[in-house]
């Protein structure tokens, strides 16, 4: 395939991802209706009959809730599972009975991955994902991810909150710390002294396999200037290798372990090596949602190696995630343009916060309240 035909083929699917993200939540759902291990009078024989409606419709209300939940978390980089698992912990038992933790891994695993998904490619679509920093970041981080996936089946679940409610607590207080206003953030390219992407005098890139002005270019110095759909422009580095391998790999441990960290840890490292804020939450998208897989292949495949848990199908509450899919797919496509309305100081206050919210859940669950 020529370099013509390849950036025409990634600018049509860019511009009707919508459709393509969207067609996969159906797809799920047509395949767990027609397929998916459910008593047996909830079987597509019996549709709109009484036990068919009672157990499908069981859990509706699961969609608000995940999609506010998909909107906030995609919106600023982190794990789906850091919103999920409290929330399937601490409020779900209020409207219906308590969860088992393998339950709770099993509908937070299945909704992330949709959920991010989507997500990722609606900040491609954006221009704000830097894959080249995405990769190596995620190549980093695998033998993490899976020394912590491994790890779970021996050590303390209660443990593991704990330590990680203390990291959480930790990314907060350097995120209240970060300086978010450097030289790396946006300006507007409709400006009168910002350049259009057709020549101006600023020169910014314009790519014609992406939509609207955006594009990408490196300069010898190794100075990245990225410029997303909308006009606006980025000018960064991808300096600071060792300070993110840091805080990436720890952030890898806790995701192999308790199935979200690397978001949240890795967020704060990319701020604190000038990445621009919105480029550094579009690309741990990449990163949170290939290290949330990896780290599901090995719960799922390691734990019947290793004598420990795994995931049956059979059990899987398929009346709760017929719901929390499309609720993630569609928070992760709203996500995006949220986070390009927010200001900076914004979103820097609703992120530390949050994770100091959430330390809170995590001291809570490893003290045996939940």
């Amino acid at each position: 395939m020529t370099s013509v035909s390849y950036s025409r083929v990634q600018r049509s699917f860019l511009r009707y991802q919508h459709i393509f993200v969207f067609l996969a939540p159906l797809a799920f759902i047509v395949g767990v209706l027609l397929s998916a291990p459910t008593p047996a009078e909830t079987g597509i024989g019996n549709m709109f009959e009484g036990p068919w409606m009672d157990y499908w419709l069981e859990y509706w209300w699961l969609f608000p809730a995940f999609l506010l939940g998909a909107t906030i978390v995609n919106t600023v980089g982190i794990s789906g599972s850091a919103l999920f698992v409290p929330f399937l912990i601490f409020i779900f038992p209020l409207a219906a009975n308590p969860l088992e933790p393998e339950t709770i891994v099993k509908v937070g695993l299945i909704s992330e991955a949709f959920g991010l998904s989507s997500s990722a490619i609606a900040f491609i679509q954006y221009g704000l994902v830097d894959r080249r920093l995405a990769l190596t970041l995620v190549g980093g981080a695998i033998p993490f991810v899976v020394g912590g996936a491994l790890l779970s089946f021996v050590i303390p679940e209660p443990l593991f909150h704990g330590l990680l409610g203390i990291a959480l607590l930790a990314a907060s207080y350097l995120l209240f710390k970060a300086d978010l206003d450097h030289e790396g953030e946006s300006t507007d390219a409709g400006h009168d002294d910002a350049a259009a992407t057709d020549g101006g005098q600023a020169e910014l890139p314009d790519d014609a396999g992406k939509l609207g002005p955006a594009g990408v270019h490196t300069d010898e110095e190794g100075t990245v200037t990225r410029v997303d759909r909308e006009g606006d422009d980025y000018r960064y580095t991808r300096g600071g290798y060792l300070r993110r391998f840091a805080n990436y790999s720890i952030g890898g441990m806790f995701q192999g372990l308790a199935g979200f960290g690397v978001g949240e840890l890795g967020i704060i490292s990319m701020l604190g090596t000038k990445v621009p804020v919105r480029v550094a939450i579009g690309t741990n998208h990449i990163v949170v949602a290939l290290t949330a897989i990896l780290a599901s292949l090995v719960h799922v495949f390691g734990g019947g190696l290793v004598g420990g848990h795994s995931l049956s199908l059979a059990s899987t509450p398929w009346n709760m995630v017929v719901f929390t899919v499309p609720a993630t797919v569609t928070g992760g496509q709203i996500a995006p343009y949220v986070s390009n309305a927010l200001s900076t100081s914004t979103i820097k206050a609703f992120v530390g916060g949050l994770f100091a919210i959430i330390s809170v859940a995590l001291f809570l669950m490893a003290a045996g309240v939940a």
